[in-house]
């Protein structure tokens, strides 16, 4: 099969090549038609941009700004899946083996394990230097926390949440997706996920924009954050780590989150570190309260960076081989004929 051969060539290509920043990422393109089509849509409500009618103290409209959501996300979400569709159709006009290249390209452009890596282990490094100031400011730009007050242990934790949710989002979701249907399926989460990032619905100005490509969001990561919970867990087992900590601390605090499934992974980290996650943190100068993940058997230390790093390769890692099964299994045999004739 072509694909599985394009997910481990492109897999690879990300470990060597990382997110080179010479190139325009693709998903900054679908941030820019995200920005540019909410623009619109929001000017078409109120006749003139957002902003604006914010200063004129325009009555809110809701309904219309809900259903702008939902248009927005159809039309970023679908627009992304036809647009790579078509990119690998156009290729094949040029040579039979074009398709294959570019998808193999394609992928290594959605998955983000080598660059998760290189950023959190940029905090990593000034902690062990004992640069505070350069631990905030390289922390400040992976969330979305206050930052400025954090002590040692605060940006180590951080930072291994970071990592521990971005194992699910930025490799094993996008290679899940890439095993269903290549890179325009990989592609169309990337976008489902870019939505969820820029049109936050939590934020009070976006609340009803957002809220449609927030529960999209929801939806495509239930499966992917469960699998990568799970690829964790056998990765701490095959680090020897505390596995039986893993697996007690997933059951028990996988849904201590807003979300309902950032503390899959976030779980399975600290319990396989014996640390103490989540907790209440500053957002904009205001405490959000939110719950503990694991038990606070010792405090977070920057060796719990580079630790939760090797939970994110070796479940990277795991989960390609699970991917590149199920594409076998949906694509490359004769699984689903045999079950029709049986049927």
């Amino acid at each position: 099969m072509k694909l599985i051969y394009s997910m481990v060539l492109g897999f690879v290509l990300d470990l060597l090549l990382g997110d080179s920043h010479r190139m325009i990422h693709p998903v900054q393109v679908i941030g820019w038609f995200i920005d540019k089509i909410k623009y619109i849509l929001l000017y078409l409500i109120y006749g003139c941009p957002y902003e604006e009618a914010k200063e004129k103290g325009l009555a809110r409209k809701e309904g219309a700004e809900l259903l702008a959501g939902y248009l927005l996300t159809l039309l970023i979400v679908l627009g992304t899946f036809f647009v790579i569709t078509g990119l690998l159709r156009l290729a094949g006009f040029i040579h039979p083996m074009a398709p294959f290249i570019l998808e193999t390209w394609l992928i290594y452009r959605i998955l983000a394990t080598k660059s998760l890596k290189t950023e959190s282990m940029k905090v990593y490094a000034r902690l062990k230097e004992g640069d505070l100031a350069g631990a905030r400011k390289e922390i400040s730009y992976l969330v979305g926390r206050d930052t400025d007050n954090l002590d040692e242990s605060e940006i180590a934790k951080a930072d291994v949440e970071t990592i521990a949710e971005n194992t699910a989002d930025g490799i094993i979701a996008p290679l899940f997706f890439i095993a269903l249907g290549g890179a325009p399926l990989g592609f169309a989460y990337k976008a489902v996920n870019t939505l969820d990032s820029m049109v936050a619905y939590r934020n009070e100005d976006l609340i009803h924009i957002g809220h449609a490509s927030a529960k999209l969001d929801d939806v495509c990561n239930f499966i992917p954050a469960r699998l990568a919970a799970v690829m964790m867990i056998l990765a701490s087992a095959i680090l020897r780590f505390d596995f039986k900590g893993a697996v007690r601390i997933f059951k028990r605090d996988r849904f201590n989150h807003l979300s309902p499934n950032s503390a899959q992974t976030e779980a399975v980290a600290a319990g396989a570190l014996d640390i103490q996650l989540g907790g209440t943190h500053d957002y904009f100068g205001k405490p959000v309260e939110k719950p503990t993940i694991g038990d606070d058997i010792r405090p977070v230390e920057y060796e719990d960076i580079r630790r939760t790093n090797q939970l994110l390769y070796v479940s990277a890692f795991l989960s390609l081989a699970v991917c590149c099964g199920m594409t076998w299994l949906i694509y490359g045999s004769n699984f689903f004929s045999n079950m029709k004739m049986m049927m």
